[in-house]
């Protein structure tokens, strides 16, 4: 949830003016003594700054719609049933106490006084918009059992496909054109009543009791039921978060594909985490759309299956243990070689200097036996206690597993931290001078950040050179509904000298052998078509092989309603020139109940 700062204190103060005694009354607002009366559409204007933001206002009406008991971000929300002609400005806005509102109810007609704020969730330094709210208030109940107004249908019909105006700068003094624009057309509903109806879920309820719908059924739909993030300039307009005023424990449990069916209907709010948001006093009901877990299909005996897969940060207290190897046993069919990212050390996230993960691997190895896959092996370089980021103490780093019934490792001493692997000859073929060893460790591209692990693997006599990576996240990166457009990606800035390292690593193994297979794969934390990828792949160095797939089928991870590929697996030009087979299998991003937030990539090929 949004959270507000504990500094900023306000007053409540109700006085009701019907007798406690007297049968519930409905009645018009008062009509404005003076011309120059503010309305809570002269408080939010035509553009998203107020024009009163800092300035005291008296008796400002309307109709309480919502209210909000949690968090803190306390308050409740009014909206002026008697609308201007305006379309660019709303007839809601917050009203914020601190506290947990007491003396008012929905259907109260209420004056509001108190200073119009411009508050800016998650703090100035995170690109996002401003909240208008009434803050310090004083409040006085007219009257009770008013009609809420009429809530505004978000659809297809009325959110444009345009996303924003692109000033290369901020939004905020811009005219709101919201017949144009999908962000102005949310804007201009900031704080107003408004609902959606039988909305497909794009992204699954989450531990905060939040999930994402699209109110455009065939914006860029995939076939599982998601909204495909494709490119930056086709951001989604259909995309709504949606919360509940209600109790968490009664939030759905739902799953991408399935449908709140009906009206789901409440205030318009906006947020440090998704932008604009559906805070609902009525849910739609969960309709189920029988999302299933996918399953790959086993490699055959000449072929290698190499796949990637996000365990989301795995240590010995964990209890998906289990889980995480029936996924690899019978959602992947037990790959020859599998990339693991986020294997934590063995105590986790406890800080006491321990790098160590034979624990955790351990757990895993043999949860894989007990679920009836291979007796798996496993490689890995220990990461300098907290150099790699991630969760602290945790000391995140990649694992090499392998079938050593089907594969080979070739065991070179030497790797640890801080030396760096290198490329020799051998016999005339290209080989790692340290295997397991890390690419270029010391570099500044993998400051606070995994260093790339790299293997020398042997399947029926050919050697396979893997890399194995996890790059730099995309926290403090702008979100799409910033006020900055198009929003900046800062976090990029790492992850291409990081690209640049691995390519240059992957080149000097092709020169040295022309032909030589080389796998680049992890969690790259970027997009198919994103600069990083173009860096990793160079002037055909590397290939993506996820761009075998149709662009509808090219998602692992799902991030704000939208799916998006951040798992990729990167082939050189020997391994594509043959016949290959690649799968994005769909078993954790798309469901409430995921045992990691990534969908596993697989790669089967003959080298």
């Amino acid at each position: 949830m949004p959270s507000k700062s504990s500094a900023r204190l306000a007053a409540l103060t109700v006085a009701a003016v019907c007798s406690a005694t007297a049968a519930t009354q409905i009645v018009a607002l008062p009509t404005p003594a003076h011309a120059d009366t503010v309305r809570i559409h002269d408080i939010q204007g035509g553009t998203r700054l107020s024009p009163y933001a800092g300035e005291q206002v008296t008796d400002v009406t309307g109709i309480v719609t919502g209210i909000r008991t949690y968090g803190s971000s306390r308050g409740f929300w009014i909206q002026d049933p008697d609308p201007d002609a305006d379309p660019a400005t709303s007839e809601g806005v917050f009203v914020f106490t601190g506290s947990t509102p007491k003396g008012v109810a929905v259907g109260d007609a209420v004056t509001v006084s108190g200073t119009v704020s411009e508050y800016v969730p998650g703090g100035t330094s995170s690109g996002n918009q401003s909240l208008t709210e009434i803050t310090r208030p004083t409040v006085e109940v007219l009257s009770s059992g008013n009609p809420v107004p009429a809530a505004t249908t978000i659809d297809a019909r009325s959110v444009p496909d345009a996303y924003t105006p692109s000033p290369n700068g901020s939004v905020n003094a811009l005219p709101l054109r919201p017949a144009a624009y999908a962000l102005d057309f949310y804007e201009s509903l900031e704080g107003m009543n408004v609902t959606v109806a039988d909305t497909r879920v794009v992204g699954a309820t989450d531990p905060y009791a939040e999930l994402w719908v699209t109110v455009k059924p065939d914006e860029n739909r995939n076939r599982r039921g998601g909204t495909v993030y494709g490119s930056y300039a086709a951001q989604n307009t259909g995309r709504l978060q949606i919360q509940s005023l209600g109790r968490a424990a009664d939030f759905p449990d739902a799953n991408v594909g399935d449908t709140l069916a009906g009206t789901t209907a409440g205030p318009l709010d906006y947020n440090q985490y998704g932008g604009y948001t559906l805070v609902a006093t009525r849910l739609g009901e969960l309709r189920g759309g029988d999302l299933r877990r996918e399953t790959t299909r086993a490699q055959h005996a000449r072929e290698l299956a190499v796949a990637t897969y996000n365990v989301e940060n795995l240590d010995p207290s964990d209890d998906t243990f289990a889980a995480h190897a029936a996924a690899i046993v019978n959602n992947l069919q037990s790959p020859d070689i599998v990339s693991l990212e986020e294997i934590q050390d063995n105590n986790g996230a406890t800080d006491d200097g321990t790098v160590a993960a034979d624990r955790t691997m351990a757990a895993l190895t043999d949860a894989i036996v007990a679920a009836g896959g291979p007796r798996y092996d496993w490689r890995a370089v220990d990461p300098a206690d907290k150099a790699d980021g991630g969760e602290p103490g945790g000391n995140i780093r990649q694992v090499f597993l392998f079938n050593p019934d089907r594969v080979s490792f070739t065991d070179r001493a030497g790797g640890d931290a801080t030396t760096p692997v290198d490329v020799t000859k051998v016999r005339g073929k290209a080989a790692l001078t340290l295997s397991p060893g890390r690419v270029d460790p010391a570099s500044e591209a993998f400051a606070n950040s995994r260093k790339p692990l790299a293997g020398e693997f042997v399947f029926r006599g050919r050697t396979v050179i893997v890399i194995a990576n996890h790059f730099a996240s995309k926290g403090g990166d702008q979100g799409l509904t910033s006020q900055y457009q198009p929003p900046a990606r800062s976090s990029e800035q790492q992850r291409h000298l990081q690209a640049k390292a691995v390519h240059d690593f992957t080149a000097k193994i092709l020169k040295t052998q022309k032909n030589a297979d080389v796998v680049v794969l992890g969690d790259i934390n970027d997009f198919e078509f994103s600069t990083t990828t173009d860096l990793l792949e160079g002037d055909g160095t590397l290939w993506s092989a996820v761009k075998s797939l149709p662009e509808s089928e090219r998602y692992s991870y799902v991030y704000q309603g939208n799916s998006q590929a951040l798992d990729q697996i990167l082939v050189s030009p020997s391994i594509r020139r043959g016949a290959f087979d690649y799968d994005s299998v769909h078993i954790n991003a798309e469901f409430h109940d995921q045992i990691s937030d990534h969908d596993p990539q697989v790669l089967r090929f003959r080298p």
